[in-house]
């Protein structure tokens, strides 16, 4: 198991268009993933559970990924968050 905390530095935060970004990175990996956030923890795999999460500028979260492509994974959605502008 990996975990790795994120800061949110996006002005808007984690709203729809880049939440389905990150979702879709994570649609084909093998291992679960998870994101926590104020004591919450949701799919990551899952748009309505991102959401969920109301996660503003400023936010710490944390990545939670579990099985066989765990690293791989973990290196895809970092990227994605840094690519996009979303999270250092």
């Amino acid at each position: 198991m990996l975990e790795k905390e994120f800061k949110i530095i996006d002005k808007a935060g984690i709203h729809a268009r880049p939440a389905t970004t990150l979702v879709q990175s994570v649609t084909n990996v093998s291992s679960e993933v998870n994101l926590e956030y104020n004591e919450k923890k949701v799919n990551l795999k899952s748009i309505m559970g991102v959401m969920s999460l109301g996660m503003t500028q400023g936010a710490k979260v944390k990545v939670i990924v579990s099985g066989s492509d765990e690293k791989e994974t973990m290196e895809k959605i970092t990227q994605t968050l840094k690519e996009q502008g979303l999270a250092e």
